[in-house]
């Protein structure tokens, strides 16, 4: 693949699909967060700032980012069986239930929703060689590829509107305030810029992740009294 989109256009389709209007419901999900703050792991900006970053480089954030440039590249290489493997593995990564839930269902809305509105052959492709579950991973990485964008814009978008959720909830739940939040974004630049760097999507069996206890809070989210979110 080399005619990409115009950047302009490009950074306009990205800013659409990672848009909170993007209907994906990802302000739904709170990725163990909420129970994190109920435990008393996160209670300001440091701990917010330190706890996200921890999930970028060594969790959801940079293993989500190797699945997305393996999808890409499968369709860029028109490889259907790259895809369907890419595609299997993806939806069976999760480590828990609800984290299994929150890809699931942010990846059966972004492919129906951009099916309707940003049409491209990938995803029609996907959709007829994959019966699902779709992790979200995997559909905006092939609809990435089909629609011509480079790969790297598309890696930060999607793990800046993944940091961005996160402090987000944050935000509600510790709770921060607005600028605090935003000085937790801000220190994140950096650390996108170096997963983005860093991914090649290659060589699936070297994916992993290893932030336990983050998978810990989101298996005893269920158990809260009370809840503002579904992950």
């Amino acid at each position: 693949m080399t005619d990409f989109l115009p950047e302009n256009e490009a950074l306009y389709l990205l800013s659409v699909w990672f848009s909170p209007s993007y209907p994906v419901g990802a302000f739904s999900y709170s990725h163990g967060l909420e129970m994190a703050v109920e435990q008393g792991l996160i209670f300001d900006q440091q701990s917010s700032e330190i706890f996200v970053r921890n999930l970028l480089a060594r969790g959801t954030g940079q293993l989500d980012a190797q699945l997305l440039a393996a999808a890409y590249q499968a369709v860029a290489q028109q490889d259907d069986q790259k895809l369907i493997e890419i595609a299997e593995l993806s939806s069976i990564f999760g480590s828990t239930k609800e984290l299994t839930l929150e890809s699931h269902a942010q990846g059966d809305a972004f492919l129906k929703v951009t099916r309707d509105c940003w049409p491209n052959t990938a995803l029609e492709r996907l959709a007829k060689i994959w019966p699902g579950p779709y992790a979200y991973n995997i559909t905006v990485g092939a609809a990435a590829a089909g629609a011509n964008l480079p790969l790297e814009l598309t890696l930060t978008a999607y793990l800046h509107g993944f940091a961005a959720n996160l402090v987000s909830a944050l935000v509600r739940l510790v709770p921060l305030g607005q600028t605090d939040g935003q000085k937790t974004t801000q220190a994140l630049m950096s650390d996108i810029t170096k997963i983005v760097q860093m991914t090649s999507g290659e060589n699936i069996d070297t994916f992993t992740s290893s932030t336990l206890m983050l998978e810990h809070c989101s298996m005893q989210h269920e158990n809260q009294y009370t809840r503002l979110f579904r992950s």
